[in-house]
């Protein structure tokens, strides 16, 4: 019997709970962004579109000049990033997660489609307009598309579609952090403002892009 027999069945289990280790910390990585992030934006958003909470100065003159389409674009969005964690949490759940997917999908076209004329008409700097306006189109090609996998019943585009979606949705998150820490760090606002608005949702994307299998994992058992 040779060295390789006896030290494999040994390697093995080792990799598998390898694994399950690092899952578990994605996974608890994920919740502790999900609370400590993803929960209060959109909580902060809802009550902003609401106008429960008070907006800045530049949004707030975006809403008087856009009082239907705004409001509705933020609550809509906010909705979307609250919801996203329960269609995920039931996915294997098809009596939850089918409705609250549905939801997810309408509050997406309301956020998506709001967005492309809110982000024409604000006083951001072209290259910033571009960027919202750009993962507004993108959020709606990627529900679409998601859309189109499910009917098709090709459960695993549908789902690797929407993990995308919701990376797009995270744009709103990484670009408040962008940006204040830019302000904390005094650094120059606009151009990191105008970035932001780019890399706030590409970066996230491009992650699940570049990886669909390790996400795929993640979200199984």
């Amino acid at each position: 019997m040779t060295d390789a027999t006896i030290t494999l069945p040994a390697i093995a289990p080792r990799h598998a709970r390898d694994g399950k280790l690092r899952r578990m910390l994605s996974r608890m990585a994920i919740l502790v962004i999900t609370m400590v992030l993803v929960v209060p934006v959109g909580l902060v958003a809802l009550g902003s579109g609401a106008g429960v909470i008070a907006l800045p100065y530049e949004m707030f003159e975006l809403a008087r000049r856009a009082p239907l389409l705004f409001p509705a674009h933020m609550i809509a969005s906010a909705l979307v990033l609250l919801l996203a964690p329960a269609v995920i949490l039931t996915r294997r759940r098809p009596e939850f997660h089918r409705p609250l997917g549905r939801l997810l999908g309408l509050f997406v076209v309301i956020g998506g489609l709001t967005a492309l004329p809110v982000a024409i008409i604000s006083h951001s700097t072209p290259l910033a307009r571009a960027g919202f306006f750009a993962q507004g189109l993108v959020w709606l090609y990627l529900l679409g598309a998601a859309y189109v996998a499910i009917r098709a019943r090709d459960i695993p585009r549908h789902a690797h579609l929407m993990t995308a979606m919701v990376a797009v949705t995270t744009g709103a998150v990484w670009f408040r952090v962008i940006t204040g820490t830019a302000i904390a760090l005094r650094l120059p606002f606009e151009p990191v403002y105008a970035a932001s608005a780019w890399l706030g949702w590409m970066l996230p994307l491009a992650l699940v892009l570049s990886n669909p299998r390790a996400f795929a994992r993640l979200l199984s058992r």
